[in-house]
């Protein structure tokens, strides 16, 4: 029997209903609206968000000029979910100076029926401190001896031992404790997370090698809100492009 196009529709529609991704999407929680005022709100990409929602794929990466609002959204998505401000998942209790924004409270994220409710969050400005919480606080085994470790290997070996199996992981700005080769190394090890269908990727990046994550929605953040991009259509991975060929010229522009 041939398929009709309302056939396709309900499909589709059951399709994303039994998604196995933990987040569906996020929008301004109609309980507890934000005043567009007051920042946050008042920045383009998150007043986007209040207005208009965000679908989230299996990977969601931000890309943008610092202080354009990409960290402030991803932070706020990690909140929202239940996961520590400073880092970690959401038994994570770890709290040093708070300096979130309210935006998390004013967000709602839909979520996925049946899929996994685990998650880690990790921003790079705040690992050294959670490295000690973490160290202070031991599970049930051994744990990575982060102050042994320089600041990028102990972020891979700590991504590569809590980023298992379905559910929410994001990142904010990673690239700040890795090399090149640290880069390549975390976008492989997020490649083979995403491979079950279970797992979900957030990720702010200055970095045009995390940009590259294979089958992520990439947006640019800025001044007009955020934009979906294709990955060599990136200002980011324009920039670098033209310093790689000609770094002088490009000096001399700036």
């Amino acid at each position: 029997m041939a398929t009709s196009v309302a056939d396709g529709g309900f499909c589709e529609a059951v399709g994303m209903q039994f998604s196995r991704l933990p987040v569906r999407s996020l929008g301004e929680h109609p309980l507890n609206p934000l005043d567009r005022s007051v920042w946050p709100a008042t920045l383009p990409p998150v007043a986007r968000v209040l207005d208009a929602g965000l679908e989230l794929g299996a990977a969601t990466i931000l890309v943008g000029e610092n202080g354009s609002g990409k960290s402030t959204l991803v932070e706020a998505i990690a909140l929202a979910y239940g996961l520590g401000s400073e880092g970690g998942s959401t038994g994570a209790m770890h709290s040093t100076r708070a300096t979130e924004s309210e935006l998390w409270d004013h967000l709602q994220l839909v979520r996925n029926a049946g899929a996994s409710k685990r998650g880690y969050f990790l921003r790079a400005e705040t690992m050294h401190g959670f490295y000690t919480y973490l160290e202070e606080h031991p599970g049930m085994r051994p744990d990575i001896p982060f102050h042994e470790r320089s600041h990028g290997e102990s972020f891979i070996e700590l991504v590569a031992d809590r980023f298992r199996g379905p559910g929410l992981w994001v990142l904010d700005e990673p690239e700040s404790a890795l090399s090149f080769s640290g880069c390549l190394a975390l976008l492989r090890l997020l490649t083979s997370l995403l491979d079950d269908g279970r797992s979900q990727v957030v990720l702010s990046t200055h970095s045009p090698v995390l940009a590259a994550l294979p089958g992520a929605t990439v947006y640019e953040v800025g001044e007009w809100g955020l934009r979906e991009r294709q990955w060599m259509d990136l200002a980011l991975v324009e920039d670098y492009t033209r310093f790689l060929l000609d770094p002088q010229a490009f000096l001399g522009e700036a």
